[in-house]
């Protein structure tokens, strides 16, 4: 009887920790559907869904929620590239990022307000594994995000 009860609880432990392990894995994630935030006013202002596309992570506006905007549908008007004169809704704003460790990197990110490509790396928060990190970088000047993982409460 005690040989039953050790094995079972064995098991129990090894299913459990894979369980653990996978819900971990997918909580650090950079897919899924991030809430944008505007780190000067702290509201939100879309909700981007980062997504995976032959090897490289992409991310797309899926809502906007600014509430500012008076366009219920607006253009990239000042984009320079193939975004120009296109709906923001439904943009590709992050592209081509690239898996290096815990991070993605040498992709893009456009600001669809002004039209601007940066060079861009994102990486979850180590300390919030809902918070994505979000840099853009023009030569050697940066500026970093933070985005909320949709249906994390607001900070």
């Amino acid at each position: 009887m005690n040989y039953l009860l050790k094995r079972n609880m064995k098991a129990l432990l090894i299913v459990g920790t894979f369980f653990f392990a996978t819900g971990f894995i997918q909580a650090q994630s950079v897919l899924g559907v991030w809430k944008s935030i505007d780190d000067e006013t702290g509201a939100v202002k879309s909700l981007v869904e980062i997504y995976e596309k032959e090897g490289k992570v992409f991310g797309k506006i899926i809502e906007i929620l600014d509430e500012e905007t008076e366009d219920p549908n607006p253009i990239c008007s000042n984009c320079k590239d193939d975004r120009k004169d296109q709906p923001i809704l439904g943009m590709d704003i992050l592209r081509n990022l690239e898996a290096d460790g815990t991070e993605y990197v040498d992709g893009t990110i456009c600001d669809p307000e002004n039209g601007k490509v940066y060079d861009c790396k994102i990486w979850i928060d180590p300390a919030n594994p809902n918070t994505l990190m979000v840099r853009g970088y023009l030569y050697f000047i940066y500026r970093t995000q933070e985005w909320v993982r949709q249906g994390d409460s607001e900070k």
